[in-house]
Protein backbone atom coordinates (compact mmCIF):
# COMPACT_ATOMS: atom_id res chain seq x y z
CA UNK A 1 0.00 0.00 0.00
CA UNK A 2 2.98 2.40 0.77
CA UNK A 3 4.15 1.62 -2.82
CA UNK A 4 1.46 2.54 -4.34
CA UNK A 5 0.70 5.82 -2.15
CA UNK A 6 4.23 6.78 -3.22
CA UNK A 7 3.67 6.20 -6.65
CA UNK A 8 0.93 7.87 -6.60
CA UNK A 9 3.09 11.64 -5.17
CA UNK A 10 6.18 11.45 -7.68
CA UNK A 11 3.54 10.98 -10.34
CA UNK A 12 0.99 13.54 -9.30
CA UNK A 13 4.01 15.83 -8.85
CA UNK A 14 5.33 14.92 -12.16
CA UNK A 15 2.13 15.28 -14.01
CA UNK A 16 1.47 18.71 -11.71
CA UNK A 17 4.83 20.42 -12.65
CA UNK A 18 3.81 18.87 -16.46
CA UNK A 19 0.32 21.19 -16.80
CA UNK A 20 1.47 23.56 -14.87
CA UNK A 21 4.66 24.68 -17.54
CA UNK A 22 2.82 23.28 -20.57
CA UNK A 23 -0.03 25.89 -19.89
CA UNK A 24 1.71 28.82 -20.18
CA UNK A 25 3.07 27.14 -23.80
CA UNK A 26 7.00 26.11 -22.03
CA UNK A 27 6.56 22.43 -23.36
CA UNK A 28 10.17 21.81 -23.57
CA UNK A 29 10.92 22.98 -19.81
CA UNK A 30 7.35 21.17 -18.66
CA UNK A 31 8.79 17.68 -20.35
CA UNK A 32 12.07 18.38 -18.86
CA UNK A 33 11.22 18.60 -15.51
CA UNK A 34 8.13 16.03 -15.57
CA UNK A 35 10.78 13.90 -16.85
CA UNK A 36 13.99 14.83 -14.19
CA UNK A 37 10.66 14.54 -11.25
CA UNK A 38 10.10 10.76 -12.52
CA UNK A 39 14.00 10.39 -12.81
CA UNK A 40 14.33 11.24 -9.04
CA UNK A 41 11.37 9.30 -8.01
CA UNK A 42 12.54 6.21 -9.56
CA UNK A 43 16.34 6.72 -8.62
CA UNK A 44 14.66 7.42 -4.85
CA UNK A 45 12.93 4.13 -4.96
CA UNK A 46 15.58 1.72 -6.24
CA UNK A 47 18.34 3.31 -4.78
CA UNK A 48 16.54 3.84 -1.16
CA UNK A 49 13.17 3.40 -0.12
CA UNK A 50 12.41 -0.07 -2.06
CA UNK A 51 13.72 -2.18 0.86
CA UNK A 52 12.59 0.29 3.63
CA UNK A 53 9.14 0.09 2.74
CA UNK A 54 9.30 -3.45 2.63
CA UNK A 55 11.10 -4.28 6.39
CA UNK A 56 8.96 -0.77 7.76
CA UNK A 57 6.08 -0.84 6.75
CA UNK A 58 5.28 -4.21 5.03
CA UNK A 59 5.70 -3.59 1.54
CA UNK A 60 6.17 -6.51 -0.94
CA UNK A 61 9.48 -7.90 -2.22
CA UNK A 62 10.27 -11.23 -4.67
CA UNK A 63 13.73 -12.93 -4.64
CA UNK A 64 14.21 -16.42 -6.66
CA UNK A 65 16.37 -18.92 -5.35
CA UNK A 66 19.10 -19.92 -7.79
CA UNK A 67 18.58 -23.21 -9.42
CA UNK A 68 19.45 -26.39 -7.37
CA UNK A 69 19.75 -24.57 -4.24
CA UNK A 70 17.58 -24.94 -1.09
CA UNK A 71 16.33 -22.03 1.16
CA UNK A 72 17.44 -22.08 4.86
CA UNK A 73 16.95 -18.67 5.71
CA UNK A 74 16.37 -14.97 5.75
CA UNK A 75 17.18 -11.54 7.96
CA UNK A 76 17.37 -8.60 7.99
CA UNK A 77 20.95 -6.52 9.14
CA UNK A 78 20.06 -2.90 9.33
CA UNK A 79 18.03 -1.97 5.80
CA UNK A 80 19.89 -5.15 3.74
CA UNK A 81 18.55 -8.59 3.42
CA UNK A 82 20.54 -11.45 3.88
CA UNK A 83 19.37 -14.52 2.49
CA UNK A 84 21.12 -18.20 3.09
CA UNK A 85 21.01 -21.08 0.75
CA UNK A 86 22.47 -24.94 0.26
CA UNK A 87 23.87 -26.35 -2.47
CA UNK A 88 23.85 -30.10 -1.91
CA UNK A 89 25.59 -31.08 -5.26
CA UNK A 90 28.07 -29.18 -4.07
CA UNK A 91 28.07 -29.00 0.07
CA UNK A 92 28.02 -25.41 -0.09
CA UNK A 93 26.11 -22.62 1.94
CA UNK A 94 25.76 -19.29 0.07
CA UNK A 95 24.49 -15.73 2.28
CA UNK A 96 23.93 -13.28 -0.16
CA UNK A 97 23.07 -9.70 0.49
CA UNK A 98 20.37 -7.63 -0.85
CA UNK A 99 21.74 -4.23 -0.55
CA UNK A 100 19.17 -1.30 -1.37
CA UNK A 101 19.68 -0.57 -5.51
CA UNK A 102 21.49 -3.97 -4.96
CA UNK A 103 24.64 -1.52 -5.45
CA UNK A 104 26.98 -2.95 -2.56
CA UNK A 105 26.20 -6.61 -2.46
CA UNK A 106 27.91 -9.11 -0.50
CA UNK A 107 28.26 -12.91 -0.90
CA UNK A 108 29.87 -15.24 1.29
CA UNK A 109 30.31 -18.92 0.72
CA UNK A 110 30.84 -21.54 3.44
CA UNK A 111 32.47 -24.59 1.88
CA UNK A 112 31.68 -27.99 3.45
CA UNK A 113 29.15 -26.89 5.26
CA UNK A 114 26.11 -29.33 5.85
CA UNK A 115 23.26 -27.92 7.78
CA UNK A 116 21.47 -31.12 8.35
CA UNK A 117 24.46 -32.60 10.08
CA UNK A 118 23.25 -31.25 13.29
CA UNK A 119 19.99 -33.06 12.74
CA UNK A 120 21.58 -36.46 12.06
CA UNK A 121 23.61 -36.68 15.30
CA UNK A 122 20.82 -36.19 17.38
Amino acid sequence: MITYLYWIVVLGLAFGAFFLLAKRTYWRAAAGCAAGILLVGWASYVFHFEQVFVKRFGGVMSITIPSGQLHIATTWKDDNLWVENYDPKTNTCYFYEYSKGNVLEGKVVIKDCNPLAGAALK
